[in-house]
């Protein structure tokens, strides 16, 4: 299709108080693979119910090209032959994410305090960050993050509770070990818990092979429970060997 008829109309809602987010990546959409875009703004509700009526459809916005509805944001990037995110879909970019942003952190602060980017001291605030990062994520909703974590850790299973203090312990121990005080809760705090969450996974996964979501960063996460959640466990077990020589 040439550029001259690359056009699209666009219905969206975009009222006083509400502007429609969708509305707005899908005209981004349009125009970034250029099409021209009638923008038609539906500025009250009522307006907004009555395209819905037209399309008979339960949502806007609605992008319409040459007379033919496409429908709203994913619908057009199938269109155009762009991937559509799948909810669903597994997933190991937040913990891409989360390690990435936690060893560039341990960077910056080792350059900082010692003017120098690599050292022993990175790597522990590297581990102590992400072991801060990773409780912080799962405390955001501990009771969806107790529900999977019940699925394949051991103690939690046996004992409820633990799976929600887990977290907090994670918190807490990463957090001595960042500011290197006392390391005699910290050490065992983090050989306990590592030991059990290393124990549970390896079982779940690679003996009884079955197929779940970790809880490692949070209960609405998407990433299958293996290799992610194991070297978790490994690293606080790791961390809390390595800090007995600092007692």
């Amino acid at each position: 299709m040439s550029d001259a008829h690359k056009h699209a109309t666009l219905y969206r809602l975009d009222s006083e108080e509400h502007q429609c987010p969708y509305g707005l990546k899908v005209r981004h959409l349009l125009k970034s693979n250029g099409y021209s875009v009638d923008d038609q703004r539906l500025t009250s509700h009522a307006q907004a119910e009555e395209i819905k009526q037209r399309f008979n459809v339960k949502t806007t916005p609605q992008v319409v090209i040459n007379g033919e509805r496409i429908g709203g944001y994913e619908a057009v990037r199938a269109y155009l032959g762009k991937s559509v995110p799948d909810p669903e879909q597994t997933s190991y970019q937040p913990v891409i994410a989360l390690f990435t942003m936690t060893a560039l952190l341990a960077l910056g602060t080792s350059w900082l305090s010692f003017g120098e980017v690599l050292s022993w001291q990175t790597l522990e605030w590297f581990i102590g960050f992400s072991m801060v990062v990773l409780a912080l994520l799962k405390l955001q909703d501990v009771e969806t993050f107790s529900t999977m974590f019940l699925n394949y850790d051991l103690l939690a299973k046996r004992w409820v509770p633990y799976s929600y203090i887990y977290p907090f312990a994670e918190g807490l121990a990463g957090l001595l070990m960042v500011a290197n005080v006392a390391l005699y809760l910290a050490i065992p705090l983090a050989f306990i818990i590592g030991s059990i969450g290393a124990i549970s996974v390896f079982k779940a996964v690679y003996l009884d092979k079955r197929e779940l979501k970790c809880a490692c960063v949070g209960g609405s996460s998407n990433v299958p429970l293996g290799f992610v959640s194991l070297t978790e466990n490994l690293m606080m077990i790791a961390m809390a060997l390595w800090m007995i020589g600092k007692l």
